[in-house]
């Protein structure tokens, strides 16, 4: 295929991707926007496969192979749960192979030193022919790209573990904290300054060692609280490492798709900072700053309700409006979340959702469940459209959230979630919260709402309790 061919192709596959985070806006337009990804990214690589620089095609036929029944296996395995946990284990697929590539370019880089131009094809040749100030061009955008997949490599598999339950959800530094992320990267730009001054390998080696310490001790170093918007830092991080080894390989679509990503995950995390009142440069620093003293003490106690005084609330409320959280997708009780909806909208009730920002493990999460539920869209609402409406409603359900629902966030300055944005259910004439035990939940911040006079316990696993109200609702 000629150049001018796949140029073309390439900035089709641009318009495709730019369509496709359009269509994402919207639940409505998000399964053709997916499709237009899909068509993008499929013409992408086959315009890339016939290009001139390629070679090797059973192993790259092979890879495809390998790799493509690997997708289709996880989407078709992977519960909606687990999927926080994937992204961040595939943010870190790509920034390994950052990694990767940055180290091969190197490699090519040395190789053709001496070689005789018309002996080399594909990207040797390309390196072959620069001039020694392109060369330099080159050996930095390289050394970047390999120094951000190496942070997304290690920061993307803390999340995951932290996301999956593996690794503790509080925030974890060594001794030194901050200053030690501070060192490691002001030596990787001393040593960016000696590789572009003709340093060999061990440079490029020795900033990808201390750049995979920055990405562990950068995400150990947030809290579970916050991990929503680090997924959606480090899917900005993952964009830009292959932005940067899009110039390195002299792609464009690569350098194209890589900027997408990246402003894209930077605008989310930015938007997410904001509505959970954070400090975006705080967050992306691994929680510099926060709560100075010791939290506020909660008194009183937890009171449990069964599911007959859950239903006769119910059945005596003219408005409703349910928060579901994480615990919801653990239980995986969307299913009969929605069946609870259905049935008090036909007995004439009221009945809206409020969807805080960062609502589950991943931007997004808890609309994607209602939807897959059906859920109506009309009647999902966001905080900043449905938070005056608390103190006129009758009962609030709470399936699964604490953070999002935690009046500490305004009544308790040294609380780690202090001005935080919060759904404010506890204004509600009743509330009724769905949690298994008396627990703290994934970010271990106790929670006064649990304690206030007009909140129940409704306790055990939320699908479970809501298949055993459903048949009470009349």
């Amino acid at each position: 295929m000629s150049y001018a061919l796949v140029s073309a192709a390439y900035i089709a596959s641009a318009v495709l991707f730019i369509l496709c985070l359009g269509g994402l806006s919207g639940q409505e337009s998000a399964k053709r926007a997916v499709w237009y990804g899909i068509a993008g990214m499929a013409l992408a690589v086959l315009a890339t496969l016939m290009g001139d620089s390629v070679g090797f095609y059973w192993l790259v036929g092979l890879a495809i192979i390998v790799g493509g029944v690997t997708g289709w296996w996880l989407a078709k395995s992977v519960e909606m749960t687990a999927m926080p946990q994937l992204v961040a284990a595939l943010h870190s697929f790509v920034g390994l192979a950052a990694v990767f590539i940055g180290i091969n370019t190197h490699i090519v880089m040395v190789g053709v030193v001496g070689v005789d131009y018309s002996a080399l094809t594909g990207f040797a040749a390309l390196v072959a022919h620069k001039t020694p100030v392109e060369l330099s061009i080159l050996r930095a955008e390289t050394f970047i790209g390999v120094f951000i997949g190496a942070i997304t490599f290690t920061g993307s598999i803390i999340a995951f573990g932290k996301l999956s339950g593996k690794i503790t959800g509080k925030a974890e530094k060594l001794p030194g904290g901050h200053w030690l992320n501070a060192g490691a990267a002001a030596l990787s730009l001393i040593l960016l300054i000696a590789y572009l001054n003709g340093a060999g390998a061990w440079a490029l080696l020795l900033m990808t060692v201390l750049a995979l310490f920055i990405g562990y001790h950068l995400i150990m170093g947030i809290g579970g609280a916050d991990m929503p918007v680090v997924v959606s830092m480090l899917n900005s991080y993952s964009g830009w490492a292959a932005s940067a080894i899009g110039f390195s390989l002299g792609n464009d679509l690569l350098i194209v798709t890589g900027a997408l990503v990246g402003s894209s995950g930077a605008i989310l995390s930015y938007i997410m900072c904001k509505a959970m009142n954070r400090s975006f440069v705080s967050v992306i620093l691994g929680g510099f700053g926060g709560a100075k003293g010791p939290a506020m003490e909660v008194t009183g106690e937890q009171i449990a309700i069964d599911s007959d005084g859950v239903a006769a609330a119910l059945n005596d409320a003219d408005s409703v409006i349910i928060v579901p959280g994480y615990g919801m997708a653990v239980a995986q009780a969307q299913q009969s979340v929605s069946e609870l909806t259905r049935k008090l909208r036909a007995a004439g009730k009221e009945v809206r959702f409020a969807i805080h920002p960062v609502a589950g493990r991943l931007p997004g999460h808890m609309n994607v469940l209602l939807a897959e539920a059906k859920v109506p869209y009309d009647i999902v609402m966001e905080m900043d459209e449905i938070n005056d409406d608390f103190p006129s409603t009758d009962v609030v359900i709470v399936i699964g959230s604490n953070d999002i629902v935690n009046p500490a966030a305004q009544e308790d300055p040294n609380s780690p979630i202090a001005g935080m944005p919060v759904l404010e259910v506890w204004k509600a004439k009743q509330v009724f919260v769905s949690k298994r035990g008396q627990g703290t939940g994934y970010s271990g911040i106790e929670n006064p709402l649990f304690y206030k006079d007009n909140t129940r316990m409704f306790y055990g696993d939320a699908k479970k309790s809501l298949d055993e109200l459903l048949p009470k609702i009349s």
